[in-house]
């Protein structure tokens, strides 16, 4: 029931974005699902949240659009998010991450800019490339646990960390030498 209440929370928003003509991507672990249901449906893991790139800009264009479709504006830590109503939690909100600027100061990278994402069937989502790099930017376990899912389904191999600069191919490198490390 929670994963359905999350992918129906992710068409939602998704939806009031598009019907907006806000520009947005599917970040995080809704990407990563994204591209991991393309090949084995039944290697899917469920994620809380819903994490989307918008530019800074059109986070006013955003918040209506949100706000109309039941979303409750909501910030925690310097997290711009958007709660699921008034009883909403932050856990399983709509979390805004900023197209084209760190989502940390201490991160090595900003995040992708919105015109490294293409459409799926349902919403617009971060290439690929551009969700390995913000997961190997973010380096938590659970970014790591996705990139062994992308991994275990063959979207990444042995030829990507030199797509990356360092430390960012390392991390990956390592990935790829000790999924179980």
């Amino acid at each position: 029931m929670a994963a359905e209440k999350v992918k129906e929370r992710l068409r939602r928003a998704t939806k009031a974005l598009d019907d907006a003509g806000v520009p947005y991507a599917v970040a995080g672990g809704n990407a990563v699902a994204e591209w991991v249901a393309r090949i084995d449906e039944g290697a899917v893991r469920n994620t809380r949240d819903v994490d989307l790139l918008v530019r800074r800009i059109d986070l006013p264009a955003a918040r209506a659009a949100l706000e109309a479709a039941g979303f409750v504006y909501y910030q925690l830590l310097d997290v711009d998010m958007f709660i699921d109503g008034p009883q909403g939690r932050p856990s399983e909100a709509v979390h805004i991450l900023f197209a084209g600027e760190k989502v940390r100061p201490d991160y090595e990278h900003a995040s992708p800019d919105l015109d490294e994402s293409e459409r799926a069937a349902d919403f617009q989502v971060a290439k690929l490339e551009a969700l390995v790099r913000m997961k190997l930017i973010a380096n938590r376990r659970k970014d790591q646990v996705h990139l062994l899912d992308l991994i275990g389904v063959g979207l990444i191999d042995a030829t990507w960390p030199a797509r990356f600069p360092p430390p960012l191919g390392e991390r990956l490198q390592q990935l790829l030498d000790d999924p179980n490390g």
